[in-house]
């Protein structure tokens, strides 16, 4: 090969290289690094399960160790958000709900990190309904107590949810002043440190009344559910003055989950004046994730967030 040549492909090669190191996550962290998984019913007889199916959508079952994925941008600007991907409580869709979405947050300067928390299961965890919002508030707290090596402003830290996702982005933006009530918190100085300081709630799945998704509850609280229990896990009746602000983006021709919960967390918002945003979309359904394949308003959402960020002052 001619000198020439071997250069131009030596700087063809390391662009790639270099292209594709940044398009994956850097550094993955365990949320429980002592190895104390809390609820854990130490049954290592299930497999973490990882397929792509015929629609492309990457699955992941079976999580019994959760982790964080970071992602950095080339150009930190202080902001930073944990993605929880949806998939019902049932499996986390972990794709186009979460990696994609963190490598088009690193495009515009934010620092992202891919949640795979645990999801209810009896066959692994006790009080199955707590993991999924210990391992959340975990994730944020890590966040919180690494900003600096991540170039991140510990009051510009947001929690982004997709569907179920949602609901887990939504509990714990809710929920996050009772984590000391948690009994893996409980020794915690103070809960601040696992609080988001915005949320964005992408076609959640936020009440447990008339709109619910059935198969959402029914993972996460069984079939018999009480009635304190539904109540605790319907977003919009745990809003206080202590809830951060938020965004929310949903179709109203979702047949998954009925645009509704949107509108009742947004309302629920409102009545105690806390900023908050909505897009609403004639079109395009449930899951669509970038909207890359869209046609339509609903394709721009991006823009939209974007800007929303930039105007809420989180993203300077």
């Amino acid at each position: 090969m001619p000198r020439y040549n071997r250069l131009l492909f030596f700087i063809l090669f390391t662009s790639i290289s270099m292209l594709s190191t940044l398009s994956r996550s850097q550094t993955v962290i365990s949320l429980w690094s002592t190895g104390k998984i809390p609820n854990d019913l130490q049954n290592r007889s299930i497999r973490e399960k990882i397929e792509v199916g015929n629609d492309s959508i990457l699955r992941i079952s079976n999580i019994v160790f959760p982790t964080l994925s970071v992602y950095l941008p080339a150009t930190p600007s202080g902001a930073a958000v944990m993605i929880c991907p949806g998939g019902g409580y049932s499996i986390e869709a972990s794709g186009h709900e979460g990696v994609d979405v963190a490598k088009w947050f690193t495009s515009i300067g934010v620092t992202a990190f891919v949640l795979k928390y645990r999801l209810p299961d009896d066959r692994l965890w006790s009080n199955k309904h707590e993991v999924g919002l210990q391992d959340a508030l975990q994730g944020l707290k890590l966040i919180r107590e690494n900003a600096a090596k991540y170039k991140i402003n510990p009051d510009r830290i947001g929690i982004m949810g997709f569907s179920a996702g949602g609901h887990l982005a939504a509990s714990a933006s809710t929920l996050w002043p009772k984590a000391k009530e948690l009994a893996a918190f409980e020794n915690w100085p103070s809960a601040d440190v696992c609080k988001p300081n915005f949320s964005i709630l992408m076609y959640p799945v936020i009440t447990s009344g008339p709109f619910k998704h059935a198969g959402s509850f029914e993972r996460l609280l069984g079939k018999t559910p009480s009635q304190d229990q539904l109540d605790r896990f319907s977003a919009e009746k745990q809003v206080s003055e202590l809830t951060p602000p938020a965004l929310l983006v949903h179709a109203t021709d979702d047949k998954g989950v009925p645009v509704e919960n949107s509108m009742m967390y947004y309302n629920a918002l409102r009545q105690l004046r806390i900023p908050a945003s909505m897009l609403l979309y004639e079109n395009g359904g449930h899951g669509f994730g970038l909207a890359k394949k869209l046609k339509g308003s609903v394709h721009s959402w991006p823009q939209s967030c974007h800007q929303w960020l930039i105007g809420m002052g989180y993203l300077q």
